[in-house]
């Protein structure tokens, strides 16, 4: 059995692939693939065991990340919660992980990195190298059901206080971005943390077109919270939330969610993707338990030795710093350090 490596930007097997493999993810589209290259000079290539003339069955995903700071390596994707192998059976993946041990030494890369990658897939020569949750949302139950599955206390009683309180939701693309940006911000300073550059939501606003969308909550024409959401096949996925924490009692991220849901219902979508957790942030885990979501467990695998964790990511004295440099400087941390750091 032959590997191969390909383009998926160029290749026009790509697509139908991703359209048609139960697998796939949004992270897996070209649209993705797309904002990340152009926010962050990252090169996409899949590995495969078909050669350029036949039908395209089987790949891993990886991007090529050049960094003088964080190292070379290969990541299975940066920025994205999860990137399932398409490979269709354990002899194709074990022949590809036996073929990316032999790149990770003849190229010298620090590591390389798949996520979610099945560990009797990928055992030869893959360890284990971090765990997160994620949550789902089942969208085929009706809608008087999920309204039942969430939380009494915590989400159904903030829904309708954010109704009595005569919350607006609005669903737009650029046009909202600058106001959800200016949340995202304040987020990220309450996380110790600088914010992805405004570059990004540009971009992934400009590929994805209708597939991703802003939807705002405001309070008195005033916005208080907003999450991003992407679309792929019949799923949509979470990406990012921000909000102003001033006006946290009126309920805003509950209702947005709510309204997410029924939105998605309408558009006859069948799955919430709500992203992934750290296993130790048990209020945002404890969040989605409570909107509906069944958790399933994530697995990182990577070759060669674990890369170096970010020290502003990890570190709680940095991170209390951070919340108290300025806006302007975070967002320029922001702009400078992402791209080492996918």
């Amino acid at each position: 059995m032959s590997v191969h490596t390909l383009d998926p930007l160029k290749d026009a097997r790509w697509q139908k692939l991703v359209r048609e493999n139960d697998r796939a993810s949004v992270f897996h589209t070209r649209q993705w693939l797309h904002a990340l290259r152009l926010t962050y000079g990252y090169e996409p290539l899949a590995v495969c065991t078909l050669s350029p003339e036949l039908a395209l069955a089987n790949a891993v995903l990886f991007c090529r990340v050049e960094s003088w700071l964080t190292g070379r390596r290969w990541v299975s994707l940066p920025y994205s919660d999860h990137c399932e192998p398409l490979a269709q059976d354990q002899v194709t993946a074990s022949e590809i992980a036996l073929f990316l041990r032999e790149v990770v030494s003849r190229e010298k890369l620090k590591y390389m990195e798949v996520r979610l990658g099945p560990p009797d897939h990928f055992g030869l020569g893959f360890h284990e190298s971090a765990q997160y949750c994620l949550h789902k949302i089942d969208l085929t139950q009706n809608e008087v059901t999920l309204f039942a599955n969430m939380h009494h206390s915590s989400i159904r009683r903030k829904i309708q206080r954010a109704e009595r309180q005569k919350l607006v939701s609005r669903v737009g693309f650029s046009e909202l971005l600058p106001e959800f940006y200016r949340l995202f911000v304040m987020t990220r300073r309450r996380h110790g943390l600088p914010p992805s550059p405004m570059q990004w939501f540009e971009n992934l606003l400009r590929c994805f077109g209708d597939g991703a969308r802003i939807t705002m909550a405001f309070k008195d024409e005033r916005p208080v919270a907003g999450i991003l959401t992407l679309t792929h096949n019949q799923s949509i996925v979470y990406n990012y939330g921000a909000s102003d924490m001033r006006f946290s009692a009126s309920g805003g991220m509950p209702f947005l969610f709510w309204r997410t849901m029924l939105d998605a219902k309408k558009q006859r979508l069948h799955s919430f993707d709500l992203g992934r957790t750290d296993l130790d942030n048990e209020g945002l885990l404890l969040f989605k338990d409570r909107l509906g979501g069944v958790r399933s467990r994530l697995r990182y695998w990577r070759i060669s030795q674990a890369a170096t964790d970010s020290a502003y990511g990890k570190s709680s004295l940095v991170k209390s710093v951070m919340r108290f440099i300025p806006d302007t400087v975070r967002i320029r941390l922001g702009a400078l350090l992402y791209k080492h750091v996918g």
